[in-house]
């Protein structure tokens, strides 16, 4: 009589294992994170559960479970989905082009009819996943310095042009620099580093002129002089500005946030929403929020060290940059230190496409953990 593998006591205990070899801290700190992100748009809401916390706080929970159920998959099975990811999410974005989304100007999204999908969402995990693998099978030396760095130099300039060109300014920075720290963790000499840095300082004034979109172009004016426009192009940072200020040490307490609860802070739900942790919280809130942020990035850097194949040390490390790169362009975003580019808090900020990534991602991190002592080969991925 034929049993299903579920059921087998050895792979039941097998699995067991694999669920105790999770980092449950790990997901404690998440689950805070979230549930601070649910109590700030419950206070926004005017201490409603609708139209935003309810709805952040059910899909934390759906992907937090579908985080544990991607830990449980061998670096194997990770291993041979990277190209396949990547490939999905290269043809994603080329169909936006034809059948794309448009809202407010940008074509960005794909209506598939029960949901939107945004491909540079999938993009974000593809390519962590593919310049893994490509760094799997080369060399230290051809990973520092050879001509096998054009690969994932295409690699990341093709899907960077096509999300630049919906226009997606910040998920294009974001995209491009979560590759560059791959690549530069992947052995990267210094010296195309520094040439990189020297090159890219003297082609920004010639992007800002002739490729930027004009209103780009005025968010970045804006944010070197917001006080040129405060009732237009400058109203977003000098809004961030005033409640971060008027927070001061302890905050004016949980719902009575003015520039929130009064509208004056625009996209309070999404890109302000650490704006409106600061006038609630203040400083004391704000540290300890961005605590937890360290302590995540941490402890999946940490995971990333003790991988034994070097594809989930690449990969752990480069979801690991893309969460830490989430943070610190929201946070210089909303203190005015970085133009506004509509990159969100992760896990505080409403939005179900980048809640969904950082979830999936910190599902391969787990799944690093948890499989820590596997071992792929660059050839088929299989033990070695």
């Amino acid at each position: 009589m034929t049993v299903s593998a579920l059921t087998r006591p050895g792979e039941r205990d097998r699995l067991i294992v694999k669920i105790a070899e999770v980092d449950w801290f790990f997901c404690l700190v998440l689950a805070l994170i979230a549930g601070a992100g649910g109590l700030m748009l419950f206070s926004i809401a005017g201490s409603s559960w609708t139209p935003w916390a309810a709805n952040h706080l059910v899909r934390f929970g759906i992907y937090f479970i579908m985080m544990i159920i991607l830990a449980m998959f061998d670096m194997r099975v990770w291993f041979a989905l990277a190209y396949p990811a990547y490939a999905i999410g290269l043809l994603l974005l080329v169909a936006v082009e034809f059948v794309g989304k448009t809202t407010m100007g940008a074509t960005r999204w794909i209506d598939l009819g029960p949901v939107t999908i945004q491909p540079s969402e999938v993009m974000k995990i593809g390519i962590v996943l593919a310049l893994a693998r490509f760094y799997q099978g080369l060399s230290p030396q051809n990973a520092r310095l050879s001509w096998w760095l054009l690969v994932p130099a295409v690699m990341i300039g093709v899907p960077v042009v096509l999300v630049a060109k919906q226009p997606d300014l910040g998920t294009a920075m974001l995209i491009a620099m979560t590759g560059l720290a791959v690549v530069v963790l992947a052995g990267l000499s210094w010296r195309i580093i520094a040439a990189g840095a020297l090159s890219a300082a003297v082609a920004a004034p010639i992007m800002f002129m002739f490729v930027l979109h004009d209103y780009q172009r005025k968010r970045i004016l804006t944010f070197m002089d917001p006080e040129s426009d405060p009732s237009g192009s400058g109203y977003h940072i000098l809004q961030s500005k005033i409640a971060l200020g008027s927070g001061g040490f302890l905050g004016k307490g949980y719902g009575l946030g003015s520039q929130s609860q009064l509208n004056f802070l625009p996209e309070k739900q999404t890109d302000f929403i650490f704006a409106t942790l600061a006038e609630e919280f203040g400083f004391v809130g704000c540290a300890s929020i961005l605590l937890l942020y360290a302590v995540v990035i941490f402890m999946a850097l940490r995971t990333a060290y003790i991988a034994h194949s070097h594809f989930g040390r690449l990969s752990a490390a480069g979801v690991t940059a893309t969460f830490a790169l989430y943070v610190m362009i929201n946070g210089a975003m909303v203190t005015g230190l970085a133009p506004v580019v509509g990159v969100p808090m992760p896990l505080l900020s409403y939005g179900g496409t980048v809640m969904l990534t950082v979830m999936v991602g910190f599902g391969l991190v787990q799944a690093v953990r948890v499989h820590r002592y596997s071992e792929v080969t660059s050839g088929k991925g299989a033990l070695i």
